[in-house]
């Protein structure tokens, strides 16, 4: 990837949350959502981020676009340091990064028909004439599979599947560079995720885009990632070209999440590994590698000491202590 272009750069990224308590409503604690994340995101490509629920997959890419104001560190998009940026001052980038959400019912609004739901943005950056906006979203509908009547109606009047290739025809109107998948087909019937997801494909060479795409299938971001990154407890724990991530994964927890994904050959037994005990608490991470707590491998040493995100060879970095020294 070195010879690829910068699109994105997260430096260090934290986004904790305040919990309060006692009557005074004191902060006692806070939720380390994403604690300390670093990776690149190259033009043109996609990066799927997996992990479990409550891994801080979401909480990333909502604070990657500043709809979350990130507690430490630096995002950077295309060079420029976005991470401290005022609303008003955010706004010319808004255009470059669009988000599609996970629920296509909740992210569309039901009083607004479709054609006033993908104008809006036009009309919030103030751009083309009225004419051209109505041109603009008839050419993004049947972009999406949608015919040009779909304009007139109504969210409610949609499949799921319809709902999300609305979300998408949104996310597209201004020609952003970046678009963050926060889980989009979890929501959608198996047989309509893959229609979406290679609709999601064909519009990335059309319009030369760049995702970074949330999800906790791996099966899914399988299909459509480029690298993987794999967070545990708001961390990091293992990220890489897609092949090495799938082939050789190297953290255990990889390894686990991996033995978990069904295969469709009944010759070949995959042995399941089974993890004890359940996600911590981001609220208390434990000491020492977060994993700890839970993985089959663990030595004296994970208990107390932090491991590194260290490089492994062509591209592909983990945080696990059997690989530093």
């Amino acid at each position: 990837m070195g010879d690829k272009e910068k699109l994105l750069e997260v430096q260090n990224l934290k986004k904790y949350f305040p919990v309060k308590g006692g009557v005074l409503q004191r902060t006692v604690g806070n939720v380390k959502a994403v604690d300390d994340v670093s990776f690149d995101v190259f033009k043109g490509e996609t990066l799927g981020i997996v992990g479990e629920s409550g891994s801080g997959k979401s909480t990333l890419g909502r604070t990657i676009l500043r709809l979350l104001d990130p507690t430490e560190g630096k995002i950077l998009f295309e060079g420029d340091d976005i991470s401290t940026l005022s609303n008003r001052k955010m706004r010319p980038y808004r255009k470059d990064m669009q988000m599609v959400f996970q629920d296509p019912y909740a992210s569309l609004n039901p009083r607004m028909s479709v054609g006033e739901i993908i104008e809006e943005p036009l009309i919030v950056q103030k751009v083309l004439s009225k004419k051209d906006r109505k041109d603009k979203v008839v050419d993004l509908l049947q972009k999406v599979g949608l015919p040009a009547e779909a304009r007139d109606k109504y969210p409610h009047e949609f499949s799921g599947g319809q709902r999300q290739r609305i979300g998408i025809a949104r996310s597209l109107t201004l020609n952003p560079k970046l678009i963050i998948g926060d889980e989009p087909v979890s929501a959608l019937d198996v047989s309509v995720q893959s229609q979406v997801l290679n609709l999601m494909e064909d519009l990335q060479d059309e319009f030369n885009l760049t995702y970074l795409f949330i999800a906790h299938d791996l099966s899914v971001v399988k299909h459509i990632s480029d690298r993987v990154g794999v967070m545990y407890l708001g961390k990091l724990a293992e990220i890489g070209p897609k092949h090495h991530i799938y082939n050789n994964p190297l953290h255990p927890y990889t390894r686990a999440l991996l033995s978990a994904v069904p295969i469709p050959d009944v010759e070949r037994k995959r042995e399941k590994i089974k993890l004890k005990g359940e996600l911590p608490s981001p609220s208390n991470p434990p000491t020492g590698c977060p994993f700890h707590t839970r993985c089959p491998e663990v030595h004296d040493r994970c208990k107390v000491e932090l491991p590194e995100l260290v490089h492994q060879g062509e591209g592909q970095y983990v945080a696990c202590h059997l690989y530093t020294n």
